[in-house]
């Protein structure tokens, strides 16, 4: 079995904390890390007891929800809350961050930005990080496969080439094998 690499594990990490989002219109996880430990989470949501977007509707003034707090931000904000530094750290996001989260992270003192989809990518967020010297990368998220298909995938074929072996009655195997096919390719 490969091991996924730890930029694959901690952008999954913050793909995971972006199911916790509370923003109907796009969700965002992200993890801050330092040497190679996970330090805080975020995911975009609403102040802790206010109303969430999921529940009341957007707040939107000038084409930006004002009622959420961006995963990015939530993240940082979560280690000054308890006190843990970010100076030198990796923030692991699942959208390119906006120019605000930028300059968070910027000020903060992470040194290295890692995201996974582009998403409205501000040149001037782009031309900040080079002007701090964040590093800024792009990590393709792959989603796991949780379910061990491909042994399963072996499994069948085992099983029907062994029924193959055995069968007697040649329309119930193709009946059978038809079946699998189904199952293994999902239609």
């Amino acid at each position: 079995m490969n091991r996924i690499s730890w930029d694959q594990y901690f952008m999954a990490q913050s793909h995971l904390l972006a199911l916790r989002s509370t923003c109907t219109r796009l969700a965002v996880g992200a993890t801050i890390v330092r040497e190679k430990r996970m330090i805080a989470g975020g995911y975009n949501g609403s102040i802790t007891g206010g109303d969430h977007c999921i529940d009341t509707g957007c707040y939107v003034i000038e084409g930006h929800c004002v009622r959420t707090i961006h995963a990015e931000m939530n993240a940082i904000l979560q280690c000054a809350k308890f006190g843990v530094p970010t100076e030198g750290a990796e923030i692991y996001v699942t959208h390119f961050p906006c120019l605000q989260c930028c300059k968070a992270i910027i000020q903060a003192g992470i040194r290295s930005v890692f995201y996974s989809a582009d998403y409205k990518n501000h040149p001037y967020a782009v031309e900040l990080f080079q002007q701090a010297g964040v590093k800024v990368r792009q990590v393709e998220h792959k989603q796991p496969d949780y379910s061990r298909n491909g042994e399963k995938d072996e499994l069948l074929a085992d099983l029907l080439n062994r029924l193959k072996e055995l069968a007697d009655d040649e329309s119930e195997l193709s009946e059978l094998t038809k079946r699998a096919d189904r199952l293994i390719s999902g239609t």
